[in-house]
């Protein structure tokens, strides 16, 4: 089982390495759907439960997007 330190670490490399090869915010997003995308694909391989789930999460990271633009916070 892989440990949330091992993923964050994963994530701000790759997160770095994005940014040093696309420096503008605004091209970030194409990656971030690209993620998502990525993300529901491997979701709907475990079956409907997964999916279920994977657009549970979508709904919480929409309110997670208005809260920071409302509030400035995470």
């Amino acid at each position: 089982m892989i440990r949330d330190d091992d993923v964050k670490e994963t994530l701000d490399r790759a997160s770095g390495e994005i940014a040093e090869i696309q420096s503008n915010p605004r091209a970030w997003l194409s990656w971030m759907i690209y993620l998502l995308e990525r993300l529901e694909g491997e979701a709907t391989k475990g079956g409907s439960a997964d999916k279920d789930s994977f657009l549970e999460l979508l709904s919480a990271l929409q309110d997670a997007i208005r809260n920071r633009t409302k509030t400035g916070g995470w």
